[in-house]
């Protein structure tokens, strides 16, 4: 028989006495995942830079990184701090820079951390002088490149690259090279498609870089990264470090773009039955858009997943049993539209597993991980996230 409900934050036994809901990561889908592109991308030559934006944990990045704490991406400036007080020391923080987010930047430089920052106009790079200065410290500096029209940056061939270079030098900033993302990889899905964004991501990157060097400025460091541009680039050519973060978890966004498939998805919502709804075709559980997030990535893709695909409780997807709607803390349960399969007949009480649409929202709504091992019902370990910005 199984105990009573363990709560969150406690030590619970097993996935069975852990109350609802509650986020699951499969160690074993993690090291795959893991290995998986950190094998490509050394055989490419590549130095792989994890994003740390998606898992948010010390515990996963050791998982990333065996023997010492390797570079890693970050999002935020607390991941930063968060990342530093584990004893990493070689990051990039890969948002545009704010003025507030210089100073606090420039203080963890003094400290000792290699923290590298993201900028595209003359104006932050003054602004970064300053706060580098104010601190005592030189500061280092990205060129954010638009590859693909998803965010912000230069364009390759903008006349304003070389002034923005030409900014960091007045303002004592050193040039750590350039930067892009192509975000609009996400919007696809056939391998073809991927390919050439990949091959487009490698040439928009490598001629900014260019253009630079010819101008007279040094360009180290060639930083591309997506995760499907990671998993699809043919070649690699004056690229010098890939960026991916996504890929460690994966997700049914990733699934839909062609990148993994679903049973390399590391984690895992669980909820509980609360209540069924035979007449509607509902089954009812605690797990609402608070625990699973509101993003519905794959609403756009050729299958729209809802707000998640359900599993039963060892990971066993139902036929087209989806989570076709949420609200806070209920979601409902349905066969999705169209689809021929019966609702399978699940008690209140009864668990289940839902695969998330965008691993980094889902996970970013919990405080841990219940780490489990594929097959097994055993909570292996309790790792906390860090939250905030």
């Amino acid at each position: 028989m199984r105990g009573p409900n363990i709560q969150n934050g406690e030590t619970a036994a097993t996935v069975g006495t852990l109350a609802t809901p509650a986020l699951l990561l499969d160690t074993d889908r993690l090291d795959r995942n893991l290995a998986r592109l950190s094998s490509r991308m050394a055989a490419r030559g590549v130095v792989l830079r994890p994003h740390m934006k998606t898992a948010k944990s010390i515990d996963v990045a050791r998982r990333a990184y065996r023997s010492e704490p390797g570079p890693i991406t970050v999002s935020t400036l607390a991941e930063a701090e968060y990342f530093a007080r584990h004893g990493v020391r070689d990051m990039t923080y890969a948002v545009g820079l704010a003025p507030h987010a210089a100073e606090r930047a420039m203080r963890l430089r003094k400290a000792g951390i290699d923290l590298k920052v993201l900028l595209d106009s003359p104006e932050q790079a003054t602004m970064l002088g300053t706060a580098g200065r104010a601190a005592g410290v030189t500061p280092s500096a990205f060129i954010e490149i638009d590859c693909d029209g998803h965010r912000g940056g230069l364009t390759a061939t903008d006349p304003k690259l070389i002034a923005v270079a030409a900014a960091l030098g007045e303002a004592g900033v050193k040039l750590a090279g350039i930067l892009t993302h192509a975000g609009e990889s996400y919007s696809l899905c056939t391998p073809q498609a991927l390919i050439a964004a990949a091959e487009n991501e490698r040439a928009v990157a490598v001629a900014a870089a260019e253009m630079l060097r010819a101008a007279g400025h040094e360009c180290p460091v060639v930083s591309v990264g997506s995760t499907p541009t990671a998993h699809f680039a043919e070649d690699l050519t004056g690229i010098t470090e890939m960026r991916a973060g996504v890929y460690m978890f994966f997700d049914l966004v990733m699934h839909g773009v062609g990148v993994c498939t679903t049973d390399d998805i590391a984690i895992s919502v669980l909820a509980t039955v609360i209540g069924t709804k035979p007449e509607k075709g509902w089954i009812l559980v605690d797990a609402g858009w608070m625990a699973l997030s509101r993003d519905r990535g794959t609403a756009a893709q050729r299958i729209d997943q809802g707000y998640g695909l359900v599993c039963d409780p060892c990971g066993k997807i139902y036929p087209d049993l989806i989570v076709a709607q949420a609200s806070q803390e209920h979601g409902i349960l349905a066969i999705r539209s169209g689809a021929a399969h019966a609702l399978p007949d699940l008690s209140i009480g009864a668990k289940v597993r839902i695969l998330p649409n965008h691993a980094c929202a889902t996970a970013s709504q919990h405080e841990l991980y219940n780490v489990v091992s594929a097959g097994s019902d055993t909570i292996e370990a309790q790792w906390p996230r860090m939250r905030g910005w």
